[in-house]
């Protein structure tokens, strides 16, 4: 319950970051304040998901509804945190949450802006070879994961390229795969690779019921769905073992 708390808390920082960074604002600088009217908020207006429920989300000043990514990534974040600590708990668990910390933070910026900031995923590369003291793979199939993740993305991306004159996939999704790979190792890319493709598919067939125009030519967040395949694939292969 621990990393759940934490969770909650280092989800409220990274619903600032996602929400301010797309639009240009400092993300530590200067106190929070309701978008609406301006006013400051106090401690008790930042208690990370309680402030939100106590104000139904809106601010108690002006009324205005407050960005829901708010409490959605605070609370996804210390759901990650429990199923992290109770699934593998220990070291390797701690290492779990901020694996998903970072790819819902990613998610998330892919989503609101079709933009994986090579800072971020720098920090997903960096956090994944510093987990090699605590969790498995061994650092081999790490730095051939790191590498196989890249080059075969940005190899699908070279050629779509080539042959359709246009671009396919966005410079930080071969990026993205590849800190990914530093983090399950290349045995497992291709289970990521296909569990992203599946919730794509889902996602496009979902829209269609809805009523919602699917073309070929949409963009679609592919760095969200790699985020979103990574996290259950490495909590397998911790749990049950490459």
């Amino acid at each position: 319950m621990v990393l759940g708390v934490l969770g909650a808390i280092v989800g409220s920082f990274l619903a600032t970051l996602v929400i301010r960074w797309p639009q240009g604002r400092s993300v530590i600088g200067g106190r929070s304040a309701c978008d609406g009217c301006g006013r400051t908020l106090r401690a008790l207006d930042l208690v990370p998901l309680l402030s939100a429920l106590a104000s139904r989300g809106r601010c108690r000043t002006c009324g205005a509804a407050i960005d829901p990514r708010h409490w959605q990534i605070e609370l996804g974040c210390a759901v990650l945190g429990v199923i992290s600590g109770v699934a593998v708990p220990g070291p390797a668990g701690v290492a779990g949450a901020v694996f998903g910390w970072l790819l819902l933070t990613l998610a998330a910026l892919d989503v609101a802006a079709f933009w994986l900031p090579d800072a971020l995923t720098g920090a997903l590369a960096v956090a994944g070879i510093a987990s090699i003291a605590v969790a498995p793979p061994a650092w081999p199939d790490r730095v051939i994961g790191g590498v196989a993740g890249f080059v075969s993305l940005w190899l699908i991306a070279f050629a779509y390229r080539r042959l359709r004159g246009r671009e396919g996939l966005g410079g930080g999704d071969p990026k993205l795969f590849g800190a990914i790979g530093l983090w399950v190792g290349w045995a497992m890319l291709p289970f990521v690779l296909l569990l992203a493709c599946i919730v794509g598919l889902g996602a496009a067939l979902a829209a269609r019921v809805r009523g919602q125009k699917v073309a070929a030519t949409d963009w679609v967040p592919f760095g969200a769905l790699l985020a979103i395949a990574a996290y259950p694939v490495w909590l397998v292969m911790i749990a049950f073992g490459p």
